[in-house]
């Protein structure tokens, strides 16, 4: 897990300085074309650097080691920086949606000469990034991913509705592909969001069965019964599951040591990466009122 930690750090700092330059290059080629649009789309990708700065900042966090405060230690950390960039990019796209309507209904005219190379270079750059964090484990990651995923389709739209508009007047193309690119993204957005909430609510992980969970356990021989048992995710990958195992017989601390390394290896392949395990007698009542 620490190899997934350290190259999601790395790949999240590399699509951040490649935001970042490629920012200072749209500003200084809207500058030279007189583009408003390419000085707004410098200042969404100003936008976008800030959000993957913040989420580069949380994935270094969610590396440290318990401590005092935070006795799980820093993983759920990534999730706040998922959840900010969720929301950068359903405030952009709500930005983009209120500019494109009016414009399908009122075409300006455009310098496509000046569009067309920099979207060649809008392609390069963030298509750079998004090779970095293709294979992202993190949610954060993910989330990143799909924020400069945008960036790319944003930019290829760009370039192919500057090649037509250079050999026609068709320039309501330009907000028509802006729609269908924002739609996709607030689709993708809510259902990153959606499970980053699942999450940060203590959610059962949706890629594992509770109840197979229990099964497997309460088939481990001296186990008669398996209650009280709890499952969520700190960041998505790594899941945590506490339980009470009720046993036939009293079992010395060989006989319990025995069945939680049977349970653990079981769990192990789920996978469950912290497992809690209680026992209790066969005459035993549970303590808790929800068991």
């Amino acid at each position: 897990m620490g190899h997934h930690h350290n190259h999601s750090t790395k790949n999240i700092g590399v699509a951040f300085f490649l935001n970042l330059s490629f920012t200072v290059i749209e500003v200084v080629g809207g500058l030279l074309t007189n583009s408003m649009a390419i000085l707004s789309d410098a200042l969404h990708d100003l936008g976008d650097s800030l959000s993957l700065g913040l989420s580069w900042y949380f994935q270094k966090l969610a590396k440290k080691g318990r401590d005092e405060t935070f006795s799980y230690g820093y993983r759920r950390f990534s999730l706040l920086g998922a959840v900010i960039n969720g929301m950068v990019l359903l405030a952009g796209s709500v930005l983009i949606l209120t500019e494109a309507i009016p414009r399908i209904f009122n075409p300006q005219s455009i310098k496509v000469e000046g569009m067309i190379g920099l979207a060649v270079l809008g392609i390069l750059f963030n298509g750079a990034a998004v090779l970095k964090l293709k294979k992202g484990h993190s949610l954060n990651e993910k989330v990143v991913y799909l924020h400069l995923m945008e960036d790319v389709l944003g930019w290829i739209a760009v370039l192919i509705a500057s090649i037509v508009m250079f050999f026609t007047d068709a320039y309501f193309l330009d907000p028509l592909m802006s729609l269908l690119i924002a739609g996709f993204v607030l689709f993708n957005v809510f259902r990153n969001l959606k499970e980053s909430f699942q999450i940060i609510l203590q959610g059962s992980p949706k890629d594992i069965d509770i109840n197979e969970v229990v099964e497997k356990i309460r088939d481990l021989p001296e186990v008669q019964d398996v209650h009280d048992c709890h499952l969520w995710s700190l960041d998505g990958t790594y899941h945590i599951l506490t339980m009470h195992l009720k046993v036939n017989r009293e079992l010395s601390l060989e006989g319990q040591a025995e069945i939680k390394k049977a349970a653990r290896h079981l769990l192990s392949h789920i996978p469950i990466q912290h497992a809690t395990i209680e026992f209790e007698g066969e005459e035993e009542p549970c303590a808790l009122e929800d068991c």
